[in-house]
């Protein structure tokens, strides 16, 4: 385990005062202190959204601070505190400032540039080398991000008028009479890319760790379309998009993109334990399949029956998704890419 010094110790408390100052105010919590020869000189936290400026991160506004402090833009003789590792903007702006050394908290997965995704401080071709610490007051530090958008999370909940069951899912009446293996069905809303939706799908192993094939329905049809094949003695899940089949239907057409769609599709393809063999799918769903690793089989997809093919849509609400993709697949595309094995 990494012990630091009090001293930095000391700072980062006063850089996580600023992050908090920054949550009461509704911004993302960072803050950030700049110190020179023991003192602090400047402080800042984020401000993107109060200034309508994309630039307004914490260690940008303390680094601002700081050169009207000193009178110069370069800080070579300071150190900057920040609570969340920087990104590229903040990491490249602390280099062109020469700081001696830049001292964050926690670390940023996603656009961190000091460690994480990349490390703009370990260019050696760059003409100016600082030296960097990390995890100072970690915990804390994360804890006073992850407060921040639990709290935004659930205030956005109560914020929702609740819908009804059968506002974003067919209702359960309208499979009465009708030959579809409810007892196959399987619901999650899990997927990141789902934002709460439920996504469906028929999965017919008896055995769950058998890897199975995973069939994937056309712009007019659903799951059922497979009706055969789940009844076989492959292991086979048949899934519904977003829109489809047993899925969870948002009633409004934009909210259908060819990219979101993909994005749901690949953590499906993702959580499937074990993972699947193959892809089934017909060619006019091409254009969602394009990033996908998985083999995939170009397949004739067989017609429904009237009744069965319209029993998920009982309004016109229900049918965004197919109108979408419809319209959006209708459009010339690329080739399809080849059978992959």
């Amino acid at each position: 385990m990494t012990t630091h010094s009090p001293e930095d110790i000391g700072f980062m408390q006063l850089a996580l005062r600023q992050a908090q100052a920054a949550a009461a105010a509704g911004e993302v919590p960072v803050g950030a202190v700049v110190v020179r020869a023991g003192q602090v000189i400047a402080s800042g936290h984020n401000t993107p959204l109060t200034r309508h400026d994309p630039t307004a991160h914490a260690e940008v506004n303390a680094m601002r601070a700081a050169a009207q402090a000193l009178g110069n833009y370069r800080l070579d003789d300071c150190t900057l505190y920040v609570t969340l590792e920087p990104c590229a903007m903040c990491s490249g702006a602390a280099l062109h400032a020469r700081f001696k050394r830049v001292v964050f908290g926690a670390s940023e997965p996603k656009t961190g540039a000091a460690g994480s995704v990349l490390n703009l401080f370990t260019h050696a071709q760059l003409n100016h080398q600082t030296q960097l610490t990390g995890g100072v007051l970690a915990e804390a530090c994360a804890q006073v991000m992850q407060d921040f958008f639990e709290q935004r999370r659930a205030q956005q909940q109560s914020n929702k008028t609740p819908l009804r069951e059968d506002a974003l899912r067919t209702p359960d009446q309208a499979w009465a009479g009708r030959d579809v293996p409810l007892a196959l069905s399987r619901l999650s809303a899990d997927l990141p890319a789902l934002d709460g939706l439920r996504l469906h799908w028929f999965d017919n192993r008896a055995d769950t760790q058998l890897a199975p094939h995973v069939y994937l329905h056309d712009v007019d049809g659903w799951s059922m379309q497979f009706a055969a094949e789940l009844q076989s003695s492959q292991p086979v899940l048949a899934v519904d998009l977003p829109g489809f089949g047993l899925s969870d239907k948002p009633k409004k057409v934009a909210t259908h993109r060819i990219a979101w769609h993909a994005q749901v599709l690949r953590e499906f393809l993702a959580s499937v334990q074990p993972a699947p063999l193959a892809l089934h799918a017909p060619r006019v769903m091409a254009p969602l399949l394009a990033e996908l690793a998985l083999p995939i089989h170009w397949i004739q997809t067989p017609a429904l029956p009237t009744g069965l093919r319209d029993a998920p849509y009982p309004d016109r609400g229900h049918m965004a998704g197919p109108r979408a993709l419809r319209t959006l697949l209708a459009a010339p595309a690329a080739t399809p890419p080849p059978e992959r094995h």
